[in-house]
């Protein structure tokens, strides 16, 4: 089998071994550019002699193509427009070209590809330029623009593309488009994202993504709070059966995907080496035997609180769930499946004594 998937890079060791151990089905991996100068909250660029256990790392990795993360749902004014400061940026990108360990960038922000390619007209022309899973490709329209869009900054055009996780409750939909895209443009690989976990047709989504890049500006990463007092948390706090509406994929449903898709983009990065490796063993093995929520991104809050037994949801859980007209005040479907395949955990406080001392 060709490799599927595309998972988060971080420079340990530990993990390094293990990607290692499973390249052969590792198609890309994507990793942050950090950096001390804060391009937004989860974006900073650091001295290119702080970046050494990320460039190295990743010339361990041999095989998978590699992407670097530039997919803030935006960025400051000075960045785009004083040409001084993003200097430093197209620095790390250089280095990174000469040291062979990037194939292209993952962005969000047309303004800042834009800028890129203006300033390092022949750094653009060696990057994919590959638009984020929060650009929301969810049409044949919306991708054939935004290939056009991508064409047209000197950048390449991007190997792949990722669709809107909406289409993973659609799978008509996704099917169709999947198909006329395969046909159209025959090098181009199609992505969908599996464990992020959010809401479906999330309403928060825009905001929670333009709160992450401003909380850089005044200092202060508030989304959390907002989200827990009048967001997502806040719901699925008070209707958890409704993370069951979320569109994710589960390890046991990939073939179902990949029949349509060529790869699948798995998330977590900010959790850690544990979370991933469990994460990335799930979804080569096809299937899971634990808590669903140990997989989930997005909802990985809730884990320690509510255990889900994926073991329990049906062979065609995905096929149900796509049939779904999300009329929850008429249909009963989530709810009743979620009562019988969940239960609350119970609280454990953790020893920490051992830190104390």
């Amino acid at each position: 089998m060709k490799p599927f998937l595309n998972v988060p890079f971080l420079p340990e060791e530990r993990y390094i071994d293990f990607l290692g151990s499973c390249a052969k089905d590792l198609d890309s991996v994507h990793f942050s550019l950090v950096h001390g100068r804060a391009l937004d909250s989860r974006i900073r660029i650091e001295p290119l002699s702080a970046q050494e256990d990320t460039l190295s790392g990743l010339a361990r990795l041999r095989g998978p193509k590699k992407y670097a993360l530039l997919n803030s749902r935006f960025y400051t004014p000075e960045l785009l427009t004083d040409h001084t400061t993003i200097q430093p940026v197209l620095r790390v990108l250089e280095h990174c070209l000469q040291r062979g360990v990037i194939d292209g960038i993952v962005y969000c922000d047309h303004y800042l590809l834009q800028v890129l390619a203006d300033e390092g007209p022949d750094i653009a022309a060696q990057l994919e330029a590959v638009p984020s899973a929060n650009t929301m490709l969810d049409s044949c329209h919306k991708i054939e623009a935004q290939l056009s869009y991508i064409s047209e900054t000197g950048f390449k055009l991007p190997g792949k593309i990722i669709l809107d996780r909406s289409l993973n409750r659609n799978l008509d939909q996704l099917a169709a488009i999947a198909l006329k895209i395969h046909h159209q443009f025959p090098t181009i690989n199609i992505e969908v994202l599996a464990n992020e976990g959010c809401l479906p047709y999330c309403p928060f989504k825009l905001s929670h993504d333009s709160y992450i890049a401003l909380a850089n500006i005044d200092g202060r990463n508030q989304t959390h709070v907002i989200n827990c007092d009048i967001g997502c948390i806040r719901l699925l706090d008070e209707q958890p059966h409704r993370l069951l509406q979320s569109p994710f994929i589960r390890p046991e449903d990939l073939d179902l995907y990949l029949f349509h898709v060529d790869t699948i983009k798995l998330c977590g990065r900010t959790l850690g080496a544990d979370f991933l490796i469990n994460a990335i063993s799930a979804y080569r093995a096809r299937r899971y035997e634990g808590n669903l929520l140990d997989l989930m991104d997005a909802l990985s809050w809730l884990a320690n609180r509510l255990y889900v037994d994926n073991r329990m949801l049906s062979f065609d859980f995905a096929n149900m769930l796509s049939q779904c007209d999300n009329r929850c005040d008429h249909c009963g479907f989530c709810k009743e499946l979620f009562d019988s395949i969940s239960r609350p955990l119970p609280l454990v406080i953790r020893d920490q004594r051992a830190t104390a001392d």
